[in-house]
């Protein structure tokens, strides 16, 4: 479709829907187009430039189908984004379009015993806010939970605080069911249980228009908020391990920063914690007095301590996982950062010999979670002084050769990153609900392969 084209069919979708919440003011535009993708110097370049043409905020399910149905019959690409905190350039269109903001639709739409559902705008502190007075928590949010939307995570995120209990989101049992609509001139609403509803989980909204999200929670703990410190890395990685294998302790988030990451945290500074190792951890309360005897064995030192809601409205979860490359580039923009998934049965020496190998040139930053089979494991969110991509690559490498996964956070294909390959049945999905490649156009590597990849039949869907 040629540029003018494009605008005379964007210009007709907003004269057939004007009782829309249209955006056209291109400042406005260019916003609602952006994520944290410049945590890549990889990334910013190729995306920079990347914008939707006209933006919208559906009020409903009968409005958001309005606009699907109208950019399907037109051929306009169609992006949807909620909290726009995503690392890696989810949400921004590559071909420009349509950009849906979700965050009004945002109601819990059905509480029950330890399980709720929700449409997809709804923030995951609303969300928690909502299940708490009930009895039940997340089992599984990111560091952004005060932003990030349930419809965000489960398009573009992967595990968080709560997965040292529930490992990752598509661990089994996690996510119970999905409600979406098919991209197509006329939409279809579908409903998928899991397994199936995985199949829409990471894939960046490029297969499918998520509606409804139901979870399975996790009961509700009065949290204490910690952060200590040690004299080296080695020994705060004993401390965290020990913590994360102590089965009868409740524990909700461990991490472990090797030094200098504390430095970053400017807003911690009053706890004197500048070139000292730490681990940040959220324990139940009923566990928190066990907490000194481990800290002294190892000797270590409790710098901040704190029930849930007593810092003034902060979090130490804040300064977890991805929030820790964000609390660092605040002070020094020449840094960026890696995702890696280390071995179960050697994660501990693993995360100790990288350190000692590339810790002038990368900061360790362990996150304690249990894998999909619920086996504990370690996954490595590193600060990297970047140099050059040819640097990063070989820094990549390093880890690779030690045995380690690189779920490689600069590519913006799917495939590329924590996928990892080309999925038949993640292609067919998009193949049934997306025939004329409008979501997200240019992120699943493995459309362009379609025609050879075998038939994969998803029941209620094609």
């Amino acid at each position: 479709m040629s540029d003018s084209d494009r605008q005379s069919a964007l210009a007709a979708l907003v004269a057939a829907l004007p009782e829309l919440d249209w955006i056209k003011e291109a400042p406005k535009i260019k916003r609602l187009s952006r994520d944290f993708h410049w945590f890549s110097p990889v990334l910013k370049p190729q995306l920079e430039e990347k914008f939707a043409e006209l933006a919208v905020r559906p009020r409903d399910e009968d409005e958001l189908a309005a606009v699907v149905a109208a950019c399907a019959k037109a051929r306009v690409p169609l992006n949807l984004r909620g909290g726009g905190t995503g690392n890696y350039g989810q949400l921004i269109p590559l071909t420009g379009g349509v950009m849906v903001d979700m965050t009004r639709l945002n109601a819990v739409t059905a509480m029950g015993s330890g399980t709720v559902r929700a449409q997809a705008g709804i923030r995951l502190g609303d969300l928690e806010a909502y299940t708490r007075p009930h009895g039940w928590e997340l089992r599984c949010m990111p560091s952004t939970w005060k932003l990030a939307t349930l419809g965000g995570l489960f398009g573009g995120g992967f595990g968080g605080v709560g997965s040292i209990n529930y490992g990752p989101l598509a661990a089994p049992g996690n996510v119970l069911s999905v409600r979406m609509m098919t991209m197509e001139e006329t939409p279809r609403i579908i409903s998928l249980q899991a397994p199936d509803a995985l199949l829409l989980h990471h894939a960046y909204g490029s297969n499918g228009i998520v509606l409804e999200i139901e979870l399975a929670l996790a009961p509700r703990h009065d949290w204490i908020e910690r952060l200590d410190t040690f004299a080296d890395f080695s020994t705060a990685m004993a401390f965290a391990d020990a913590l994360a294998r102590s089965p009868g302790l409740v524990k909700r988030q461990i991490a472990v920063f090797a030094a200098p990451v504390l430095d970053y945290f400017s807003d911690l500074a009053d706890a004197k914690v500048a070139g000292k190792h730490g681990v940040i951890s959220v324990v139940g309360c009923e566990s928190d007095a066990l907490l000194p005897a481990m800290l002294a064995q190892h000797a270590g030192h409790n710098a901040l301590h704190f029930a849930e809601g007593e810092n003034s409205g902060h979090s130490l979860i804040e300064y977890c996982w991805n929030h820790t490359t964000l609390q660092a580039l605040k002070i020094d923009k020449t840094l960026t950062y890696l995702q890696t998934a280390y071995a179960t049965d050697s994660y501990h020496q693993q995360a100790l010999t990288m350190e000692t190998q590339l810790s002038d040139e990368v900061m360790s930053h362990i996150e304690f979670l249990r894998d999909m089979n619920g086996t504990l494991t370690c996954s490595g969110l590193p600060l990297v002084r970047y140099s050059t991509e040819e640097r990063l690559n070989e820094i990549m490498d390093i880890y690779r050769s030690q045995g380690i996964k690189i779920n490689n956070p600069h590519v913006i294909h799917i495939e590329d990153g924590k996928q990892g390959m080309v999925r038949a049945d993640v292609v067919a999905m998009k193949r049934a609900c997306d025939p004329h490649n409008l979501l997200n156009p240019g992120k699943l590597r493995g459309w362009e392969v379609r025609e050879s990849l075998p038939d994969v039949h998803i029941p209620g869907v094609n």
